[in-house]
């Protein structure tokens, strides 16, 4: 081989590789797909700067503790911290607490504050706020969200008017003791509200004015303690907010944020994939399709959307002795990682009980039931069942056949189909169940009919005329159970499967009072065991969600169901993106 030849190979290949490059910044500029290597990513390390977009839908007011939209509930936690917050597992940590003991066979929390802690406008954190805080919500509305969680904790064993459940009293600037007028295990997860500087509320005394002054829903300036401090508001169009110097873990990266007002959640996904804000949640379950776009990356993580099947028990066939068998032949006999793949393309985690999946509370062995088809048929030949007249299904203990009617609110699409599903499961072996609800999804169908719907049938749930109905629960952060299955709460509604069992309301009570986590693990480990034993809900799974983020946005993306914005003072956004944020406004 001549020296010129050497010379053109060696041409011919630096033109190769200019090639490819241009090729590949082809593909991230157009999104053609050629035969390069998109997954490979320029590594970064985290930079100050840069400016992140949000986004927002209409709010009515500022003010943390009287918000009703969830939008605004995970913004407003860049401001604002409460005294403890959730870890991965839904366990408490600390916030602005920076330790605590529980005292008086679990009536008092006695709380040490950290003292390293600025109000926004240069002010110190001390035991006062707290104590304002707690008292602002006492006076509150019982509408306002703050309350109805302090509800949700309450459960069915407390009076829920919190003006004669919760006291505080302050020890010193950085020492207080919340005071309970009975000892029940959720203390410490109800106090993760926000928390609010005292001195921008009380003129010259503690009193009615100050509260409501803090109460407003006009005019609301917010200052926190949190990583971003508030810096304007454009009525419904805008919130800015900027980076917090003297934020005690370390200034944020980022060094602003806006909160950008859309109509919307299907306005902020077409406002996201157009570029104009820098992550929005997901709206349906079909998500992998923006895997194939390189500006895009996705966060999925599990709901607190829990969806089960629900039986009748003042039908007897639910009610009798050892009818749990036949609930364990339908936990057995329903193939629910099929569902969850078919219909949810994957985008559900699977359960045995109406406790987040995560949670600390749940058992290591406390999902027993996969898909086994022949251990459902074993149940059904314990009751005493056979298939007397060979028609594949199974006639009763007495020789009767044996019909169940299965409701639900069949214009929700995906319920529609898993019902038929389950329908299918359950012919399969030889429980005959029929599907008690419309089997087609009427075209053109709108809003108010699916709300019509569904009225109709929690009005037949309610009257009980079903037998097993497919339906959810948005489950509460704070997993207490006694509304579902306490039998106090037959009459209250919650309870409409009308379940009733001594064992369980012990158990339920148990969890209650058992104010020592410890307590409180073994007190959840027997509820579950009854749970799974008796089955008066056959769990399915619960439903994962997603965020989708700007790919130019990067650090310590992690976010949960009561915080997308988890981590946030740890994201970044390299310098050669930050310009492209500042030109696209």
């Amino acid at each position: 081989m001549n020296f010129n030849k050497v010379i053109l190979i060696i041409l011919a290949l630096i033109m190769l590789i200019v090639t490819v490059g241009c090729e590949k910044d082809f593909q991230d500029d157009h999104m053609v797909d050629l035969d390069v290597d998109v997954n490979v990513e320029k590594e970064y390390k985290p930079e100050f700067g840069g400016e992140l977009i949000l986004p927002l839908t209409i709010i009515k007011t500022l003010n943390p503790l009287i918000n009703e939209n969830a939008s605004y509930y995970y913004f407003s936690k860049l401001i604002y911290e409460g005294l403890f917050e959730l870890d991965d597992n839904l366990n408490i940590k600390n916030q602005l607490a920076e330790d605590y003991t529980v005292k008086d066979g679990g009536r008092v929390i006695s709380i040490k504050l950290r003292e390293d802690v600025l109000w926004h406008d240069g002010e110190k954190f001390t035991a006062e706020d707290v104590a304002f805080t707690i008292n602002t919500i006492k006076y509150a509305n019982n509408d306002i969200g703050y309350k109805k969680m302090f509800d949700n904790a309450f459960g069915s064993f407390i009076n829920s008017d919190i003006r004669k459940i919760i006291d505080v009293q302050v020890i010193d600037s950085y020492n207080i003791d919340i005071i309970f007028n009975k000892k029940f295990s959720h203390e410490l997860e109800i106090l993760t509200f926000p928390i609010l500087p005292k001195h921008k509320f009380v003129l010259e005394k503690e009193d009615k004015n100050a509260y409501i002054n803090a109460l407003a829903e006009e005019d609301f300036v917010p200052i926190g303690t949190g990583p971003y401090m508030f810096e304007k508001y454009d009525k419904h169009k805008t919130i800015f907010l900027k980076a917090y110097e003297q934020y005690r873990e370390g200034r944020p990266y980022i060094d602003s944020i806006v909160g950008k007002m859309l109509e919307d959640d299907e306005l902020s996904l077409v406002a996201f994939e157009t570029g104009q804000v820098h992550l929005t949640t997901a709206l349906d379950i079909d998500w992998e399709k923006y895997d194939q776009n390189n500006r895009i990356r996705i966060y999925e993580f599990i709901s607190p959307n829990y969806e089960f099947l629900g039986f009748n028990f003042s039908n007897s066939i639910f009610r009798k002795e050892g009818s749990n068998k036949l609930r364990k032949a339908f936990a057995y006999g329903i193939d629910r990682q099929s569902i969850i793949q078919r219909v949810y393309l994957g985008h559900g985690t699977q359960t045995d009980l109406p406790i987040y999946p995560n949670s600390w509370l749940l058992s290591e062995d406390s999902n027993i039931y996969g898909y086994n088809p022949s251990k459902a048929k074993e149940e059904l030949d314990k009751l005493g069942w056979k298939d007397v007249d060979g028609d594949g299904f199974y006639e009763d203990e007495q020789g009767k056949k044996v019909q169940l009617r299965l409701i639900t609110n069949s214009y929700n699409p995906l319920r529609l189909k898993v019902a038929d599903m389950i329908v299918e499961n359950l012919n399969d072996i030889g429980i005959f169940v029929v599907k008690d609800y419309p089997e087609k999804i009427p075209e053109n169908i709108t809003e108010e009919m699916r709300e019509e719907q569904w009225e109709q049938v929690k009005n037949r749930i309610l009257k009980g005329d079903y037998d097993i109905a497919l339906l959810g629960w948005h489950l509460s952060v704070i997993p207490e159970l006694s509304f579902a299955f306490h039998s106090t709460q037959i009459k209250a509604g919650t309870n409409f499967i009308r379940y009733n069992n001594k064992m369980m309301d012990e158990a339920l009570i148990e969890t209650f009072i058992s104010v020592n986590r410890n307590d409180k693990l073994r007190a959840y480990e027997k509820l579950q065991t009854i749970i799974n034993e008796d089955l008066p809900y056959v769990s399915l799974f619960f439903i994962n969600e997603a965020l989708l983020v700007d790919k130019k946005v990067m650090g310590d993306i992690d976010p949960t169901f009561f915080n997308i914005y988890r981590n946030i003072e740890k994201w970044y956004i390299p310098k050669e993106f930050q310009q492209e944020t500042v030109d696209k406004k």
